[in-house]
């Protein structure tokens, strides 16, 4: 796992919007209006799909030279480069909701004594798990 990838896009210029594609990362694709907003979902879609690899242990390809990729008149080449650890920390750090069932009386006396159900769950399980985070 690196810290950072740089993999080229394939910035289509078409009469309905603009479409980006990785030919070494098929599935991950965006589209936008302008350049600009191109280039931003690129980043987005890049970071996501490399997150998601990742996660599920996948092999992560190696990038194609931007030099070698065969283009249309309407395509423009791009580099994208994508810093990994803030993307972790965020994506690994963000929070699930969770149905749990009590009863109904325990219920009512953690409510009248004003008790966060998230904060006494999370403190729970970390502590059951070892976990310092």
């Amino acid at each position: 796992m690196k810290d950072t990838y740089v993999y080229p896009a394939i910035i289509s210029m078409d009469d309905d919007g603009i479409s980006v594609e990785f030919p070494d990362l098929p599935g991950c694709v965006s589209c936008a209006d302008t350049t600009e907003e191109a280039a931003k979902n690129a980043n987005e879609a890049m970071r996501l799909h490399l997150w998601s690899l990742e996660k599920d242990r996948d092999s992560i390809p190696e990038p194609t030279d931007i030099r070698t990729l065969q283009l249309d008149r309407n395509q423009i080449p791009l580099l994208v480069e994508v810093f990994m650890p803030p993307v972790r920390e965020r994506l690994n750090n963000r929070f699930v909701k969770k149905t749990l069932s009590l009863p109904a009386w325990l219920n009512a006396e953690a409510e009248a004594k004003g008790i966060n159900f998230s904060q006494i769950l999370q403190t729970s399980l970390k502590e059951h798990l070892g976990v310092t985070q």
